[in-house]
């Protein structure tokens, strides 16, 4: 079993995280890569001025003392500084990839709830919909929505930002 502060000091490849003290290695597609990029645009777009926080991709989020994860899309109110950052973003995104989705939907789900992420969404490309996981008090999540094609996602940890499903997946299908 590795742990955080080992996985962090190693040379574990790029977009390598560690999940219960297992390092997986993730091989992601262009269409994942692409999501990625259309969410982290529209993140920008709401907070243009970049007073509300900051957005991005991967990182080092060390989560417990055997999980480091770099989430395919982040937002949190605090700029993060340095190399890893000690707790979870605030929203936490995970893209549909054959290879993680599992891992994104149990382990890193419950993970990412347990260490107090205020939001966490899961982007469901085959299914073009996006299930949100969101906490409305100090327990864990306690609401759950789906949102699919037609729908806009809106969130009350984003004041203003809508995302329309159908111009996320616009092209992809």
């Amino acid at each position: 079993m590795t742990t955080a502060r080992e996985f962090l000091a190693s040379d574990a490849p790029t977009g390598s995280e560690l999940i219960n003290g297992v390092v997986h290695l993730n091989d992601v597609s262009f269409e994942h890569q692409e999501l990625c990029g259309r969410l982290v645009v529209d993140l920008s777009r709401w907070d243009v001025e970049g007073v509300r926080g900051a957005s991005g991709f991967g990182g080092n989020w060390v989560l417990s003392a055997t999980d480091v994860f770099k989430p395919d899309v982040w937002w949190t109110s605090e700029r993060p500084r340095g190399a890893s950052h000690q707790g979870p973003p605030d929203l936490a995104v995970e893209i549909r990839e054959v290879g993680t989705w599992a891992r994104d939907a149990g382990p890193k789900l419950r993970r990412y709830e347990a260490a107090g992420a205020a939001e966490l969404w899961l982007v469901d490309s085959p299914a073009c919909s996006v299930l949100v996981f969101r906490r409305e008090g100090a327990a864990g999540f306690e609401s759950a929505f789906e949102f699919g094609p037609g729908e806009q996602l809106t969130s009350p940890l984003l004041p203003g930002f809508t995302l329309a499903i159908d111009e996320l997946f616009a092209g992809l299908a």
